[in-house]
Formats: C-alpha cells, sequence, structure tokens
C-alpha cells in the first residue's frame, strides 16, 4: 500500500516540525515526545518509549510467524547554529538538524503510516527512532536496555542520506560501510610559573607543538583497501587566556580512524605511546580519556543483496558506491542482526552534511519510505 500524495503532505509538514526544534544527543526529549504522539496515530500493536534513554519503538505484528524486521532512524541533532532564513529553520539557539535525522524520522513515520493500515503478512516489523547517534552512544545504550531484548531483530536495516550523490541515486555495498572511530582526549599536567621565568615551570607547550604534525601524519592505507588510518587533530588548548601566566596545563583532542574495530586498538596505542614519548621528554604527566567511540559498519551479504532487490523492485538508481569516513553506530546492530545501511543521495551540489547551510530534501521521503516497504514485502510478505 503506497503513501497517499495527502500522506507525503504531513509527512514534510512533520519534517520541517522536527526541524524547528532540534535535540542534540540525549537530551531528545521533546522530540521522542512528538514521534509517540505520531505513531499514536497509526495505532502499532505496541510502543515502547526510553529505549536507551530517550528512544522509541514501534511494532507491527504479522498475522503468521515469520522474522523480526528493524528499520532504524535517528531522534537527534547537533550543536550546530543554522544560518538558513528557511521558514522553518531552528528555533533553538546553537542546535540544528544539520544531518537529515528529522527527514529520516519522517521516512520511518511513513512507513508507521502504511503499516497502521495493513500489518506485514508475517513476522513483526519495529520501527526504532534511536537516540544519540551523533556521539556514539545510542545504540550501544539501546543494545544494553533490557526492554530492547524482546524486539531483537533478525535484520536490521537503516539509511542515510548523502549530498555529494545525485538526488535520488542510491549507494548500497558488502563489506564496510563506515568506519570506526574514537575521540581521544590527551591531557598534559605540568607546573605554572610567572611568564617572565618560564624556566621555573614545566610547559605542555613544546610537548603539544610536536605532538600536533607527528599525529597529523599519522595517515596511511586506503579506504578502498581495508587499510585506512588516519588521526585527525580536532582541539588545542593550553594554558589560561592571560599574558603573565607560563602555562602547566594542556588538552589535546584527536579523531583516531580505522576501517575495522580490530585495527583502532593498535591505533590508539601507537597514539598514547607517542604522548607518553612527550611528556616523558618534557616532564610532563599524561593521561587519556574516550569519547564519541563508534565501531565499524559493516554491510552483511545478504542484508545487502535484500536492499539491492528492493532497489530493482522499485525500479530506484543505484550503484554499489564506496565506503565513508564518517562513523556511525547503526554498526552496532551487527552483532545482533544481519544488517545493511544504504546511502541516499542529496544532490551532487546539496550543502554538505554537519554543514550550518544543510536542509533534509523532502523528496527524499517517498524514496525512502519505498525502499523500506520493498524490503518489508521481500522478507514478510
Amino acid at each position: 500500500m503506497p503513501l497517499s500524495d495527502t500522506d507525503l503532505v504531513d509527512l514534510v509538514r512533520w519534517r520541517k516540525h522536527l526541524h524547528t526544534m532540534p535535540e542534540i544527543s540525549g537530551d531528545e526529549h521533546q522530540t521522542a515526545a512528538a514521534v509517540v504522539r505520531f505513531l499514536d496515530g497509526a495505532a502499532p500493536d505496541a510502543i515502547v518509549t526510553g529505549l536507551g534513554g530517550t528512544g522509541v519503538a514501534a511494532v507491527f505484528n504479522g498475522a503468521a510467524p515469520g522474522p523480526t524486521v528493524m528499520f532504524r532512524a535517528e531522534l537527534d541533532a547537533l550543536p550546530i547554529a543554522e544560518i538558513s532564513e528557511i521558514a522553518h529553520r531552528s528555533r533553538i539557539a546553537g542546535k540544528g538538524h544539520m544531518c537529515g535525522h528529522d527527514g529520516h524520522m519522517a521516512i520511518l513515520a511513513g512507513l508507521a503510516l502504511v503499516f497502521g493500515r495493513a500489518r506485514p503478512a508475517k513476522g513483526r516489523v519495529v520501527l526504532l527512532f534511536q537516540p544519540a547517534e551523533e556521539n556514539g552512544a545510542g545504540a550501544a545504550a539501546v543494545l544494553a536496555d533490557p526492554e530492547f531484548r524482546p524486539l531483537t531483530p533478525d535484520y536490521a536495516f537503516a539509511l542515510h542520506n548523502m549530498p555529494g550523490i545525485p538526488l535520488g541515486v542510491s549507494w548500497i555495498k558488502e563489506g564496510p560501510a563506515n568506519c570506526a572511530s574514537c575521540g581521544l582526549k590527551i591531557t598534559f599536567s605540568g607546573k605554572t610559573a610567572h611568564a617572565s621565568m618560564p624556566e621555573t615551570g614545566m610547559s605542555p607547550a613544546p610537548a603539544i607543538a610536536a605532538l600536533i604534525p607527528a599525529l597529523s601524519a599519522l595517515r596511511t592505507g586506503t579506504l578502498a583497501g581495508g587499510d585506512l588510518v588516519l588521526a585527525t587533530v580536532t582541539h588545542v588548548t593550553i594554558g589560561e587566556p592571560a599574558f603573565g601566566i607560563a602555562p602547566g596545563h594542556g588538552e589535546l583532542w584527536v579523531t583516531l580512524r580505522t576501517v575495522w574495530d580490530a585495527d583502532m586498538a593498535d591505533l590508539r596505542a601507537l597514539t598514547e605511546d607517542m604522548a607518553r614519548a612527550m611528556a616523558a621528554e618534557h616532564g610532563l604527566q599524561v593521561s587519556f580519556s574516550d569519547h564519541d567511540e563508534f565501531g565499524h559498519c559493516v554491510n552483511h551479504p545478504e542484508a545487502a543483496a535484500i536492499i539491492r532487490r528492493a532497489l530493482e523492485a522499485e525500479g530506484l538508481p543505484h550503484g554499489k558506491g564506496e565506503a565513508f569516513r564518517a562513523s556511525e553506530d547503526f554498526g552496532r546492530f551487527g552483532a545482533i542482526a544481519k544488517s545493511a545501511m544504504l546511502f541516499l543521495g542529496a544532490g551532487e551540489t546539496h550543502p554538505a552534511l554537519h554543514n550550518p547551510d544543510y536542509d533534509f530534501p523532502d523528496q527524499l521521503i517517498p524514496t525512502g519510505a519505498h525502499i523500506f516497504l520493498a524490503i518489508a514485502r521481500d522478507l514478510l510478505g
């Protein structure tokens, strides 16, 4: 049962409403409430709330036994101030849906409308609106939640809109789809001194100055070869904003990235060894903390083939494409289900993800919904 023109008008209107009220990772309370209100109108067999914090799941049961098929969207926005003048621009200062999660939610809401009118023939559909994708914490929190265990899927699917790919063209491939990544905060502790006598203190500045180019040089391998190693320095702070104090404290933030989870431990160990060597050379203490940890996202061959069949059934343009350096915590569902993510083109000249002028192309709402519906028909009748 396809989406009607009225459905699409309603979904676009709802998507734009979500765009005005962005909430960042872990704080998606109003967004989750808006999702629940919309789902109530579709009368699913169950709505589960509070998953992994603010997550929401809607369940639609088929008449006969069969597999559980999960489709996932994300609830969270970004701490980015929107610069657009569109009528539905963010009303929350410093926050914006600059990644298109509002559009992904609208796609799943479209599925809810369809399954509310006609249940799958067998098995069940689980529509998961997941919290905290942007910081890598949400999928792990959902999986650890006892309330999710009864919903455990046999298959899990997701999509992400992708500027740079022609509008409406899908990329789907087996194997690696997104890299593993980890934010590592390196903290150096020394001793402050009067700026006129820096030799009486222990400044982290020389260590950090030497570590920046050393870490930036950690760039080897390729995505295609599956051996990419990449370190990106993202933030540095040293001392106090004062001219009279030689610093005694400094932080360097670096994002570590590999294609496979197994390679992340080696890159992490190498980075820490480099930092410890710099600390020892300059008489400093050093400590480490992890942030925004993402596992690799790998498409199961069977799940990727199911997506490809859906694209062909819908007559939609698609290609194999390539993996992306950016991380995506959907990959964690691959530990419990045959999972795959496709990338849906947002246009070759569309503003990039995480840019302050980005907005989700509403033309992708019916495209994404029909892809997911074709997958459901394939697996559940």
